[in-house]
């Protein structure tokens, strides 16, 4: 084949010896270890609440795909050293923020209280909507502490008297939760406290009378006497 005047001839080609360096090649960052990276950041959000557990445990499983899929390719993905930081990263965020949410579930109900839900305040399945289930009436009299959100009502702040419902949707969105997933509370500090659409936990001796409220157009089953926030 003719060359030009400054054309050089192509170099012969050799063949590798035994010994040689292998040739530098191309190794993409693994796509699921760059995933896991970014679901270790958010891994704190665990310190918000139980269901938000779930965060560092996806990013564990990640980095351990990303982990397997490297040690067998090699040659082709790389990313180890992304993949260990978010995997002790998830780790870290996971036991760490249950053992905080552990300390914080024992410490927030008052020595001699009983916890109280919704669930046990509902009628058994087949009753009228306004009965009372034993899991209620074994309750009655006694000091509880229950989780439920501020009903909205004319006042927003210094609320001494108010209903605590089960459910952010029907509390701060214009429903009407049922009667039996609201309790009417009356707090005994007189400063009382002001709106707010977070969840709220309310220590106070429950007590099971039927009674009418204007706010609601409706009545309640379920009261909260001398009752003070948590």
């Amino acid at each position: 084949m003719s060359t030009g005047l400054f054309d050089s001839l192509p170099a012969p080609l050799t063949p590798a010896r035994p010994g040689d360096a292998e040739p530098d090649l191309y190794r993409a960052l693994s796509g699921t270890a760059i995933a896991a990276a970014a679901v270790a950041v958010l891994s704190p959000l665990v310190l918000l609440g139980w269901s938000f557990a779930a965060v560092p445990v996806v990013g564990l499983v990640l980095a351990a795909a990303a982990l397997g899929d490297i040690a067998r390719r090699p040659g082709a993905v790389t990313g180890r050293g992304l993949a260990l930081a978010a995997l002790a990263g998830s780790a870290v965020s996971l036991v760490g923020g249950l053992a905080y949410l552990a300390a914080v579930y024992t410490a927030e109900l008052p020595e001699g209280f009983a916890r109280l839900n919704y669930a046990m305040l509902q009628p058994l399945p087949g009753d009228p909507p306004t009965a009372v289930p034993d899991s209620a009436r074994e309750m009655n009299g006694r000091d509880v502490l229950l989780k439920g959100y501020i009903y909205p009502g004319s006042r927003q702040r210094g609320i001494t008297e108010f209903l605590l419902c089960r459910d952010q949707g029907d509390c701060c969105f214009g429903g009407t939760p049922k009667i039996t997933d609201r309790v009417l509370v009356r707090l005994s500090d007189p400063k009382g406290v002001d709106f707010t659409q977070r969840l709220v936990k309310i220590a106070g001796r429950f007590r099971i009378e039927p009674a009418g409220t204007a706010e609601l157009g409706g009545g309640v089953l379920y009261h909260l006497d001398q009752a003070v926030t948590r």
